[in-house]
């Protein structure tokens, strides 16, 4: 039976820049790069807990279909939003929603959607 939620499988044609957006400009560590040749990567707080999972297109084919929004918590938006525009990440600040949390939304360089979160659902 299912015992654990392993991570997201996303696809780039260019896995070793996808995987240093995340870990250069958003700060996300890479607990695991590996399966050679740029195959694949996890970004990650710890390569025990979930993760996003790069795979490389060309090797392995797309194999995600559908809408991908990747959501991640922030404690400071607004200091995290700063951070991520001095390092050059095109995006709109963050907006207050009507539940009370703000929220940041922008793409990676594949076209991935992410969410920045500060505050609960």
């Amino acid at each position: 039976m299912i015992s654990a939620f392993e991570g997201i499988n996303l696809y780039s044609k260019d896995t070793a820049a996808l995987a240093a957006f995340y870990a250069e400009v958003l700060g996300i560590p890479v607990p695991f790069e590996g399966y050679g040749n740029s195959d694949g990567a996890k970004i990650g707080f710890e390569k025990s807990q979930p993760g996003i999972i790069i795979w490389n297109e060309n090797k392995w084919d797309k194999l995600t279909t559908g809408a991908v929004n990747l959501v991640f918590s922030c404690s400071n938006l607004d200091e995290t939003y700063e951070t991520l525009k001095a390092r050059g990440l095109d995006c709109q600040p963050p907006v207050t929603m009507e539940y009370g949390g703000k929220e940041m939304n922008f793409r990676d360089p594949d076209g991935n959607s992410i969410t920045l979160l500060e505050g609960a659902y």
